[in-house]
Parts: C-alpha cells; sequence; structure tokens
C-alpha cells in the first residue's frame, strides 16, 4: 500500500519542484536585467564625461585660438610705420594724411635711474607709450640690468643715450663710437635687441654722431620741449602744469623728460592733461626708422 502510495504522490513531487526552479529562474531575471541596467548607465556616464571633455579641450584651443588672433592683429598695427620724424623741428608727422596727426611722443632720458621702473609701471597702467633712453652708467649692476629688461618687458622701446652721458663735440671719433655703438652693444647683450632711437646728451651731435645713428639703424632726435632740469619746474604741480600748457605744444611734439623724483608724481597728470586736450599718445613701434648697414 505504501509502495502504491509513493508512485501516486511522484508526479505531484516532480511539478511541485519544477514549479520551484521556474520561480527562482524568474527571480534571477530581474537581478540580471538589473546589473545590466548599471553597467549601461555607467556606460553612458562615462561616455558623457568623454564627450563634455572633448568639448571642453575643442573650445579651450578655440579660445586660444581667437586669442592668438587677436595678439597677431594687435602687433601687425602697431608694427605699422604711421609716423615720421621731421628734424626740422623734431616733430612726428602722419606718414598718410588719414593718421591722426594731434598726437604727441613721450621720451624718458637718463634711464634707467632711480625712478624709470616706477615711470614705466605708471605708463603701462595708463597705456601709455614712451621711450626710454638709456645711460650706460646706470646699467652697469645686475639690479640695474634687472630693471632694464623689466622696462622692456613692459613692452616700452629703449634708445641709446650714450654710454656715460658725455658732450659729443668733445670726443674723439673713437671715443664717439665706444659711447654710441659700444651701449648698444651692451643693451642688446640684456634685452637682446639693439636700440632703434638715438639722442645725444644736451641735443648735441657731430657728424660723426650721425653717421654712426644712421650705419646703426637708429633714428637720431632731440626734443620739441621739456623743463623737467630748470629749478622753476622741479615740483610736480610746476612741472604738469607747462608740460600740458607750453606754447610749444603742437600736433607730433616730441617732449623731453628725465628720471627725476618730481618727474615721475607729475608723470600721471601729464598724460591725463595731455588726453584732456585731445592729444593721442604716439606708439614708438609706428615711427619710421632706417635700416641699419650690413655688418
Amino acid at each position: 500500500m505504501k509502495k502504491q502510495l509513493c508512485w501516486a504522490l511522484a508526479p505531484l513531487l516532480i511539478f511541485a519542484a519544477a514549479c520551484s526552479s521556474d520561480q527562482a529562474g524568474s527571480a534571477e531575471e530581474p537581478e540580471r536585467g538589473a546589473s545590466q541596467s548599471v553597467e549601461s548607465d555607467e556606460q553612458n556616464k562615462g561616455e558623457a564625461e568623454e564627450i563634455t571633455e572633448e568639448t571642453e579641450t575643442v573650445e579651450e584651443e578655440q579660445s586660444s585660438d581667437k586669442k592668438q588672433e587677436v595678439e597677431k592683429a594687435a602687433a601687425e598695427a602697431a608694427a605699422q610705420k604711421r609716423y615720421k620724424l621731421n628734424p626740422a623741428n623734431w616733430t612726428l608727422q602722419p606718414v598718410d594724411s588719414q593718421d591722426e596727426s594731434k598726437v604727441v611722443l613721450l621720451t624718458i632720458d637718463d634711464a634707467p635711474d632711480q625712478h624709470s621702473l616706477k615711470m614705466a609701471a605708471s605708463l603701462k597702467e595708463l597705456g601709455a607709450q614712451a621711450i626710454f633712453f638709456v645711460n650706460g652708467h646706470f646699467i652697469d649692476t645686475e639690479e640695474e640690468q634687472k630693471t632694464l629688461k623689466e622696462i622692456h618687458n613692459m613692452g616700452f622701446s629703449i634708445g641709446n643715450h650714450t654710454m656715460t652721458h658725455p658732450n659729443l663735440k668733445g670726443l674723439s671719433e673713437e671715443q664717439q663710437r665706444e659711447e654710441i655703438v659700444g651701449l648698444n652693444d651692451k643693451i642688446e647683450s640684456i634685452i637682446g635687441e639693439r636700440p632703434k632711437f638715438f639722442r645725444a646728451p644736451f641735443g648735441s651731435n657731430t657728424e660723426y654722431s650721425k653717421k654712426l645713428a644712421e650705419e646703426e639703424g637708429m633714428l637720431l632726435m632731440n626734443w620739441t620741449y621739456g623743463y623737467d632740469w630748470e629749478k622753476d619746474y622741479q615740483n610736480k604741480k610746476a612741472l604738469t602744469d607747462i608740460m600740458v600748457n607750453s606754447p610749444y605744444l603742437t600736433d607730433g611734439a616730441n617732449l623731453l623728460m628725465h628720471d627725476r623724483e618730481w618727474t615721475n608724481e607729475a608723470l600721471p597728470d601729464i598724460v591725463a592733461g595731455l588726453r584732456d586736450k585731445g592729444y593721442g599718445i604716439i606708439d614708438p613701434e609706428q615711427i619710421q626708422v632706417p635700416e641699419r648697414a650690413a655688418q
């Protein structure tokens, strides 16, 4: 009897086991599906991050390219020679009649003594260019040479004002060569380029100094007016007033200033006063200079 009962129950037991197996399989399927979903989400997230990184890289490259284009355009504009020197009165005149004529040139002699770096920083902040005419005895030490480099790196033109500031008319040709060409060699060794402008001390030139300047590819210039060595103008207020309201102020005026405490103090107001009168400030890079003779 027991044997017959077992045989009767066997199909029921087999059916129950099969159902249990199907339920277990059904339970595993969602787990596998969930796992695949997580993997898919992670893959999509990774692809999204890659796309974002690629987009940022492209945007950075485009920004860099645009910046380079702007800098190139600015450099090309600055490189255009828009002004030429009139040796009759040392003013700067437009090469093209369409260029701005109501402008002045700022020049700083006896650089870089004690105040040139501060003067350069003030001009840089004001967006005004100038020529710093250098004396060799102010660039002897490592610190002085560092100062010259800083002024040059700010974008200012460096001019030659002789090695020791002598009156060239009292020197032999050999001595004049050392004063002028020797200083160019020294400046080049410091900033990597030779001066394009020459101003003789006291405005005292010789036929030989003119020849040397031309051979060196330097534009020789004196000035239209300057006052800061005169006792009456050795203070900020008086110097500002005379530099802005001088009877010699004219289109293209070549303004002479020096590395002096009172000039340093007056410089921002001088620039502001000239601009208030409608004068622009010439970029020396836009001035025509002679080609240097083949060496």
